[in-house]
C-alpha cells in the first residue's frame, strides 16, 4: 500500500506546487493562505497516510521542485511569479511546512507489539 502511495503523493505534490502558485497570486492574502495550507495539509496527510518521514518527504520535494521551475523565468522573459512579498512568504512557508511534516511525524508501532519496553 505504501508504495502505491508515493507516485501518488509525488503527482499531488507538483499539482499543488502549480495550483498554489497561482492562488497565492490572485488574492492576497487569503489565496496566500489557502496555498499554504493546502501545501501543509498535503505533507502532513503524506506523513500520517504511510507512517514514515518518506511521505512527507516525496511530496514535499516535488513541491519544491514545481515551485522552484515555475519561479524561474523563462527566454521569453516570461514568469509566473511577480515581485513582492507573497512569493517569498509562500516559497518559505512552504518549504517550512514540508520540513515540520518530516520531522515532527510519530513511526507506527510494528505490527503485533508496541513501541514500550515491557
Amino acid at each position: 500500500m505504501r508504495r502505491a502511495a508515493y507516485p501518488v503523493l509525488a503527482v499531488l505534490g507538483a499539482l499543488v506546487g502549480v495550483a498554489g502558485s497561482l492562488v497565492q497570486a490572485a488574492w492576497f492574502p487569503g489565496g496566500l493562505l489557502l496555498a499554504l495550507a493546502g501545501s501543509a495539509a498535503l505533507f502532513h496527510g503524506g506523513a500520517r497516510l504511510t507512517g514514515t518521514r518518506l511521505g512527507a518527504v516525496v511530496p514535499a520535494a516535488l513541491w519544491l521542485i514545481t515551485v522552484m521551475l515555475l519561479s524561474s523565468a523563462r527566454p521569453e522573459g516570461d514568469f509566473l511569479f511577480a515581485n513582492g512579498i507573497s512569493p517569498y512568504v509562500y516559497l518559505l512557508g512552504g518549504a517550512m511546512a514540508g520540513v515540520m511534516s518530516a520531522t515532527l511525524v510519530q513511526p507506527r508501532p510494528p505490527a503485533g507489539g508496541s513501541l514500550e519496553a515491557p
